[in-house]
């Protein structure tokens, strides 16, 4: 609820309904698994119930959201039913379910730890961006999955080749979650202020699937205004 750049944005009316309701119906529309809202603020907690999902209040001091999911599932699933979980930013109302089912062809490889998403970098402006992040990574002829090597706020790798846009969201085993927060910052996530290179430098494995865009996170007036258009029922549909 503390955004700074858009207060109160995880309950910012998009067609009468609060954004993080949206993220909750994509979520349930990947039909990979049961959905809920691991929530740091009271007022979405209740946003969520009164829409009719499940959500749990976490503690709102916990550093990311990895640590939130890892607390919510102490709450969800205390037996372990669940051997993977999603962590699907509340910020993302009009991404792809199909994007979040593909989270899921990396973990094919048993090796895999954690795996995310990519998608291409079309311009030299966007691949100068250091809030663009970059995953090196590169996908064989007939591949859509790859490992990916390092993650920076830079161009990376060098030379001629695609550049791959990195997407916050990820599928995590059960067993990588918890080593995961229970692993102090590193010195490399630090430096380039990027969570995920902890679980790198202490030897997990992150791959990651191709998509053809990318969602966009809702960060700004502006980008919410571009939210409440693309998620615009039909003409005629007042539902």
């Amino acid at each position: 609820m503390a955004a700074s750049r858009l207060p109160g944005k995880p309950l910012a009316d998009i067609h009468g309904r609060p954004m993080i309701a949206h993220v909750l119906d994509r979520a349930r529309e990947a039909a990979i698994g049961p959905a809920a809202v691991a929530g740091g603020d009271a007022e979405i907690v209740a946003a969520v119930r009164e829409a009719g999902g499940v959500a749990v209040l976490t503690d709102p001091e916990l550093p990311s959201g990895s640590d939130r999911v890892h607390a919510a599932l102490a709450t969800l699933d205390p037996e372990g039913r669940h051997d993977v979980v999603v962590n699907l930013q509340g910020d993302l109302p009009t991404i792809d379910p199909a994007a979040i089912r593909a989270l899921l062809a990396p973990l094919d490889d048993p090796a895999v730890d954690i795996s995310t998403l990519v998608a291409p970098i079309h311009t030299a402006d966007e691949a100068a961006l250091t809030s663009v992040v970059k995953a090196a990574c590169a996908f064989a002829p007939d591949r859509s999955t790859a490992p990916v090597l390092y993650f920076s706020r830079v161009a990376i790798p060098w030379g001629e080749g695609a550049l791959w846009h990195h997407i916050g969201v990820y599928a995590y085993r059960r067993a990588a979650l918890a080593r995961f927060v229970a692993l102090p910052p590193s010195p490399l996530e630090q430096r380039e202020k990027l969570e995920q290179l902890r679980a790198l430098e202490a030897g997990m494995r992150i791959a990651c699937a191709r998509v053809d865009f990318g969602p966009f996170g809702v960060d700004t007036q502006a980008d919410l205004e571009r939210a409440r258009r693309l998620l615009a029922p039909p003409a005629g549909d007042h539902a």
